[in-house]
């Protein structure tokens, strides 16, 4: 049941990030994870009316709340790696962020990664590996795809951040007993005073911001609508599956996000690129084999 939540998950996903990038396209990463914060928000606040609050506890709630900044701050970052970079290059990287999560289940939540995981993990990198080497063909060019593109810098933090909050959610999940229910809602909200602190506390222009909201207020409103599904199902399938393989599966969407996307967007090297997707979801695909 959890896969096919997982599933679910990834593609919806996809489908968010290809209007993202859309949307980003006009519109401030800053000013447009609020917007799609709070529209989010409201949607997930009926899922409050029948929930059992006797379930959290302060110390659960104070820990979804910081969680929630860095979870907050991930997202941004993305934002800013869909506005500055192309989809097709930039979204691919995450798809390594459960073989950070595998090693750091291993040590906190006693997760067992074994051997076929490992192996799933290396396809993980060598499809990344290729995913960045340049035009010229030359095989250390992976290596500077930082110097090349300062804007990938923005989606190797948000790996970073990503890997932590993974396992936060786990933690709250499992040990911490929270209700999917109240999580979501709580999750959302925590993101929109994490995202209007930091707009207010950046000073941009107000008059932009009810601008950017006029122009693209259409694909927002569906990311949310999306961000609801996608984010809930990812929450039920933590819940139940392990938390690697979960996030393995999820990244899956990348693949559908390159392939629509960088044909929506006209992004160059898309074939070479998918090529290099392929494998990584090979990589998955062996991590969801060997726990089945």
């Amino acid at each position: 049941m959890w896969q096919i939540l997982a599933i679910v998950s990834a593609l919806f996903s996809a489908s968010a990030a290809v209007l993202e990038k859309k949307a980003l396209l006009k519109n401030d990463p800053l000013a447009f994870s609020l917007f799609v914060s709070v529209l989010t928000a409201v949607f997930t606040l009926p899922f409050l009316l029948n929930a059992d609050f006797e379930a959290i506890s302060i110390i659960s709630v104070l820990v979804l709340f910081f969680k929630s900044i860095l979870g907050a701050g991930a997202f941004l970052l993305v934002m800013y790696g869909l506005k500055y970079n192309e989809l097709s290059n930039s979204l691919p990287l995450l798809v390594f962020t459960p073989a950070l999560v595998a090693v750091m289940a291993f040590f906190i939540l006693k997760e067992n990664i074994g051997g076929a995981g490992i192996a799933g993990m290396f396809l993980l990198l060598i499809g990344t590996y290729f995913l960045q080497i340049d035009k010229s063909g030359d095989w250390r060019s992976p290596f500077y795809f930082v110097k090349r593109n300062k804007a990938q810098w923005f989606i190797l933090g948000a790996i970073a951040l990503f890997s932590t909050t993974t396992i936060l959610d786990k933690s709250l999940l499992r040990d911490f007993r929270f209700p999917p229910e109240i999580f979501l809602p709580f999750q959302q909200i925590f993101y929109s005073l994490v995202f209007l602190v930091a707009f207010l506390i950046t000073k941009k222009n107000h008059r932009a911001l009810a601008q950017q909201f006029k122009q693209s207020w259409k694909p927002i409103l569906v990311v949310a609508v999306l961000a609801v599904v996608y984010r809930y199902a990812h929450i039920l399938a933590m819940k139940a599956g392990p938390v690697a393989l979960v996030l393995s599966i999820k990244r899956t969407s990348v693949f559908f996000a390159t392939i629509i996307g960088g044909h929506y967007f006209r992004e160059q090297n898309l074939i070479r690129r998918s090529i290099s997707v392929l494998v990584m979801v090979a990589g998955v695909i062996i991590i969801l084999l060997s726990n089945l």
